[in-house]
C-alpha cells in the first residue's frame, strides 16, 4: 500500500519511512504541509497518510481539513502524529478530520497497530465501493413499469411519454428487459383460421372391405 509520510524533522522521517517499509508498503515522503497537500490531492494519491501536526508551510490540521474538502468516495485514512499530549489539543486534530493519531515519541509496534487498523479499514472500504458500483450498474439495467399507463381500449395501443401510441409488445419492450414470442390464443385461432378449427380427425382408421 502506498503511504504517504509528512514529517519536517528528518530523524523521525526516515525512522517512520523504515518501519513501514519493512512491512512492505510505498513510501512517498515529504516535509511541508504544502507539499502534503498537493500529494494528497493529486489521482494516485495515497490512501493512508501519517502527518505531523507541526510542519512549514501549513499545519498538520489544517492539511487534513483540506484533505478532508476533496470530493471522493473512497477518502483516505489520515493519521496525526503529534507531541501535544493535552486533551484539548487532541479533539483539535480528530475534529479536523483524523481517523487516529499517534504520540511522539511514538513507538514502532503502535505504529504497525495503528498502519494495519487503517489498512484493514482502507480495504473493506474499497470493497464496499466496488459492491455499491456493481448495485448502481445491475440498477441502470432494470426497466420498470410504474404509474398509470394510458392504454386504447379499442386496439390496445398505449400512448407513450411524447404521445405516440405503440402496440404493446413495443411498450413493454422499451420499459422493461422482457422479450415477445409471438403465437396465436385458441380465441384468436377460431376466430381468424376457423376453417382450421372446425376440421375433426379421422380416427375411425375404417381401410374398407
Amino acid at each position: 500500500m502506498k503511504i504517504l509520510i509528512a514529517e519536517d524533522d528528518f530523524t523521525s522521517r526516515n525512522v517512520l519511512s523504515g518501519v513501514l517499509k519493512k512491512l512492505g508498503h510505498e513510501m512517498v515522503e515529504v516535509c511541508t504541509g504544502t507539499a502534503a497537500w498537493e500529494a494528497m490531492r493529486q489521482p494516485d494519491a495515497p490512501r493512508l497518510a501519517v502527518i505531523d501536526w507541526m510542519m512549514p508551510g501549513m499545519d498538520g490540521p489544517e492539511v487534513i481539513r483540506r484533505i478532508r474538502s476533496l470530493a471522493t468516495d473512497q477518502p483516505p485514512y489520515l493519521i496525526m502524529l503529534t507531541s501535544k499530549s493535552e486533551k484539548a489539543d487532541i479533539i483539535v486534530g480528530l475534529e479536523a478530520g483524523a481517523s487516529d493519531y499517534l504520540a511522539k515519541p511514538f513507538d514502532s509496534g503502535e505504529l504497525r497497530a495503528r498502519v494495519e487498523v487503517g489498512r484493514r479499514l482502507i480495504e473493506m472500504q474499497a470493497a464496499l465501493a466496488g459492491k455499491i458500483e456493481e448495485l448502481r450498474r445491475a440498477f441502470d439495467q432494470i426497466k420498470t413499469l410504474r404509474g398509470i399507463v394510458p392504454i386504447c381500449a379499442g386496439c390496445k395501443k398505449i400512448r407513450d411519454d411524447k404521445g405516440y401510441w405503440d402496440m404493446v409488445e413495443v411498450y413493454v419492450s422499451n420499459h422493461t428487459e422482457a422479450q415477445f414470442s409471438h403465437c396465436i390464443c385458441p380465441d384468436c385461432m377460431k376466430r381468424l383460421y376457423p376453417e382450421f378449427m372446425d376440421k375433426e380427425p379421422n380416427g375411425s382408421g375404417d381401410a374398407g372391405a
